[in-house]
């Protein structure tokens, strides 16, 4: 009950910390907000005219794809000054809270895969998960079902309309403060909240973000995007060990995965310049094994059943296509052997 409690309080704050920040800050001039307008006003035509069409229509095609480019003008745009305190203070003051605009679409970026890059099928689904908004808002709305809500939060979240998405987990939430993919996700977009804004997040809402999503993978540890969340909220607090543990996780449940390859590469690159195992690894194994073991050309060395023994063979002669390293120091050998058994106790 406790725990219901806090999680609670602990969503009503992060949800209004999202809204408010608005009001505390003054409204300067956006020197995008003319191109923004028009990029908008066409997003919201092509989004009317591909709404009055059948999935057969030979039209809707070209709507898509016109569609998927102003997406990605308004992308490339940088993020919007925060505007219109009057409106934003209204809503406040009536009690529709996280109903504030956070962000134009795609604006918010923490896992560059999620962002729109280029045309591909992706951004046609991208443009039809943001048409089926309001369908799912109105259901959501006149429900009041958790499902209903969790449905509306996911296409939200997943199209890159975070308002919407804070909106709908949050009322989630209310009903059940114990659901990990709204836990996680309202934290993310708490903790990445000074990447769209231009402030500082400060310690007292980083420490609450870092909760909810560390609650989440409590909650949920053997879901992929638990674990991968978890890891890019540690990494930014310096604790990369913890980190690494989370993203290796992640790729262990979604080997298919590559969100966390980048965070990882630069985690690895961080301890090389202090680990001199690490920078044996990195210069000689790291291209065929991965960065941090999990596996590529070659095998995983933390899937690894060779005792040390066999591993030294391997590393000194080669076996099958893979090529001996006889020349190193007896120093750098011990080092690397190390590494590889602390691996394969953590892949255990």
């Amino acid at each position: 009950m406790m725990l219901s409690v806090l999680l609670l309080a602990l969503i009503v704050g992060a949800a209004l910390l999202l809204v408010l920040a608005p009001l505390r800050q003054a409204t300067p001039e956006d020197p995008d907000a003319p191109e923004r307008g028009r990029l908008l006003a066409e997003r919201d035509r092509l989004y009317s005219e591909l709404a009055g069409l059948q999935e057969d229509d030979p039209k809707r095609p070209d709507l898509e794809r016109r569609a998927a480019l102003t997406l990605r003008g308004l992308d490339a745009l940088p993020p919007a000054v925060q505007g219109n305190p009057r409106r934003t203070g209204r809503l406040a003051l009536i009690g529709v809270g996280v109903m504030a605009l956070l962000t134009v679409a795609g604006a918010l970026t923490f896992v560059p895969r999620w962002q729109l890059a280029a045309l591909n099928p992706g951004e046609a689904q991208n443009v039809q998960d943001v048409l089926k908004l309001p369908d799912l808002r109105r259901t959501a709305e006149r429900t009041g079902a958790n499902a209903d809500y969790v449905a509306w939060g996911k296409a939200a979240f997943d199209s890159g309309q975070y308002d919407q998405a804070v909106t709908a987990y949050g009322n989630a939430l209310k009903e059940n403060p114990r659901q990990p993919e709204a836990l996680r996700r309202l934290g993310i977009l708490l903790l990445t909240r000074g990447e769209q804004t231009g402030q500082q997040i400060s310690d007292a809402d980083a420490e609450r973000a870092t909760l909810l999503i560390r609650t989440a993978a409590q909650l949920a540890p053997r879901e992929a995007e638990s674990q991968l969340l978890l890891g890019f909220a540690l990494a930014r607090y310096g604790q990369d060990e913890a980190a690494l543990q989370a993203l290796e996780s992640y790729r262990t449940l979604d080997p298919k995965g590559r969100d966390a390859d980048e965070l990882i590469t630069a985690i690895r690159a961080r301890q090389n310049d202090s680990d001199p195992a690490l920078r044996v690894y990195a210069a000689n194994c790291a291209s065929c094994h991965g960065a941090a073991g999990g596996g590529g050309i070659g095998p995983s060395l933390r899937a690894s059943r060779l005792t040390r023994e066999a591993l030294k063979l391997v590393t000194v002669n080669g076996r099958g296509a893979m090529p001996a390293f006889p020349n190193l120091s007896e120093s750098e050998l011990t080092g690397l052997l190390n590494l590889m058994e602390k691996w394969q106790k953590e892949g255990e």
